[in-house]
């Protein structure tokens, strides 16, 4: 434990390690993490997502330094959206299909980088026409798939439709990642 004190947050990594592509290994990216100055640096599955403290600065302003830093190390970009642990707490307290969240590869949330406008609620819902459902909470788009994520034709046009940048994860990650980040929070 070094003893420094700051904030929680969690870095949402997309389009790395997907299908052999764009592989980082998540022991460099913990190591990138602490070469940055942040402390408590722990990384959770492949899909890159990481929780870390920070002792300065904001979420818009932490995306900026690690998107420069990602992309001067690897060579390529990566959209990163950072939140706080509050915000994860919101996220699960506002979770719209609480009776799914007990079968987690039916549920995911979709972490955006603004909240959608009505215009690109109302494209998505035009296309929502399968047994999925969907509903937005500011910045967080919430699926229910009960096929799941792999055989839902709906969630593979929910970015080009809602034309607003994000990445999803499984109930799950959002779990696991809200856990890992209490556990920094409460120093154990």
């Amino acid at each position: 434990m070094s003893g420094k004190t700051g904030k929680i947050f969690i870095a949402l990594f997309s389009g790395i390690n997907v299908g052999g592509n764009r592989i980082v290994k998540m022991v460099e990216l913990r190591a990138l993490f602490e070469d940055l100055g942040f402390s408590e640096v722990a990384t959770y599955v492949q899909s890159g997502n990481v929780v870390f403290q920070s002792g300065k600065g904001d979420t818009a302003t932490l995306t900026s330094q690690l998107e420069a830093a990602f992309e001067k190390k690897w060579g390529f970009h990566s959209r990163i959206m950072v939140r706080d642990a509050d915000w994860f707490e919101r996220l699960v307290e506002q979770n719209p299909y609480p009776e799914v969240a007990e079968e987690p590869t039916k549920l995911h949330a979709y972490v955006l980088e603004r909240e959608p406008t009505a215009e690109d609620e109302a494209r998505l819902s035009e296309k929502c026409t399968g047994p999925e459902k969907f509903q937005i909470k500011g910045d967080v788009l919430y699926l229910h798939a009960p096929d799941g994520l792999g055989k839902s034709v709906f969630a593979g046009l929910i970015p080009r439709t809602l034309k607003v940048p994000g990445t999803a994860r499984n109930w799950r990650s959002v779990l696991a990642l809200l856990e890992m980040a209490g556990k920094v929070g409460s120093g154990s």
